[in-house]
């Protein structure tokens, strides 16, 4: 078949993506381009098992063997023609496709403020920089970290396990805030308990030094000092190169319909974060979502879906779900928080270490959250996917001899 299947992005979703399309019975040529030198790896262990030391860069590889695939690594697409069918890469070199899934995943946000090109000052999204912080590490003794979402608050935890002083920074009042307020404040309690300070509520004007970091100066004024400074600002969606593509961006990705395949192309598919697909939980015409079974499981179904006849197509709607482990426990969610507009707590041990959180808009379960409750999730997971209405779940909750008891509720200011 001339051109075969082409992947732009050689992480995870790329990876998942050319394996879904061997699955499918795809015996044609495949071709995966990837911006960075290295193989697929795995993202999550980067700013725990890696940061920490206890394994190294090799251990986070992915496993290709059997792919048969022409890995085209350490060069970025920059340009993709829809008339020719073609991409083109930095060096100038034009690939051809019949079949073309995107995935180009994310960058890290880097900061804008003065201080940015500082030695010492570092971000974490690649394997390379899971090394470089592993290494910075070892020689610090007082980290400053901006930013309180999943990355963040790992890398303080991280951090802070290696027995360094740790100061964990946002804008925002409570930290991982897709999680709500109940679990952004049993988050933050923890942290507080195994020493880490937390600044809250408060902006940063700008990182400290002149030949190399030294601290941070936050809105109020004040100076939080450091010899390390990580910065996890979230990320921005690799989608720059497609901008005169021709293709429909929506929330910095690109539109596709049910079965991932791209809006107003032929033969274009995507996967990952850059997608942006309509979930029929999330009540939006389309969401994005950035996590590793996202990724995971969109990038096994478009590679499928492009290599399999258009009756065999199916539509992607695997409920998002996302974890993080941080000071010896696991938060996780199921589901849409973003699109909740209440927050209610419906279930909590004794002694609180476990609890329960579900959000939901205009009296449906769109979410659940929850800390240290891993073998309840499956439970919500059946409920949002069933499109269960509040009171409907909280009767079966109230039956069921599994759960905590039912504690209270609250809405989201």
């Amino acid at each position: 078949m001339p051109g075969g299947l082409l992947i732009v992005g050689g992480s995870l979703a790329g990876l998942k993506a050319a394996q879904g399309a061997r699955a499918a019975g795809f015996e044609g040529k495949l071709t995966v381009v990837g911006d960075e030198p290295t193989m697929p790896y795995d993202r999550p262990p980067l700013s725990k098992g890696l940061a920490r030391g206890e394994i190294t860069a090799d251990e986070c590889l992915l496993g290709v063997d059997g792919l048969d695939a022409d890995w085209r690594l350490g060069e970025a697409a920059v340009a993709l023609d829809l008339a020719a069918r073609e991409v083109e890469l930095a060096s100038g070199e034009r690939l051809g496709f019949h079949h073309l899934v995107l995935a180009t995943g994310s960058r890290a946000r880097p900061w804008p403020g003065p201080g940015a090109g500082l030695p010492g000052v570092l971000a974490l999204r690649s394997v390379a920089d899971g090394a470089r912080l592993a290494t910075a590490l070892r020689g610090a003794r007082r980290i400053a970290v901006i930013g309180a979402g999943f990355l963040g608050c790992e890398v303080a935890w991280s951090a802070r396990s290696l027995g360094l002083e740790v100061c964990l920074i946002d804008v925002a009042e409570r930290p991982m805030r897709p999680l709500g307020e109940l679990l952004g404040e049993r988050c933050a309690a923890l942290h507080r308990e195994h020493g880490v300070e937390l600044r809250l509520g408060t902006g940063v004007e700008g990182i400290l030094g002149a030949e190399r970091a030294r601290g941070v100066r936050l809105a109020d004024g004040t100076v939080v000092e450091a010899d390390l400074v990580l910065v996890a600002l979230g990320s921005e969606p690799n989608t720059g190169w497609l901008r005169d593509s021709g293709l429909s961006l929506h929330d910095g990705g690109i539109l596709c319909d049910p079965s991932l395949a791209t809006v107003g192309s032929v033969g274009v598919w995507c996967a990952g974060d850059i997608c942006a697909w309509p979930h029929p939980v999330s009540g939006r015409s389309a969401v994005r979502v950035e996590h590793w079974t996202n990724a995971s499981e969109q990038g096994a179904l478009a590679g499928r879906n492009a290599v399999v006849e258009p009756q065999e197509r199916r539509p992607f709607e695997s409920l998002p779900s996302f974890w993080s482990d941080q000071c010896g426990t696991r938060f996780q969610a199921v589901g849409f928080p973003a699109e909740a507009t209440r927050e209610q707590l419906v279930e909590r041990s004794a002694e609180g270490e476990r609890m329960v959180a579900i959000g939901s808009h205009e009296g449906r379960v769109v979410a659940a959250m929850a800390v240290g409750g891993a073998r309840r999730m499956p439970w919500y997971r059946r409920q949002i996917l069933a499109r269960a209405g509040v009171d409907e779940l909280l009767e079966e909750l109230a039956s069921d001899a599994k759960s905590f008891p039912l504690v209270g509720e609250m809405a989201l200011r």
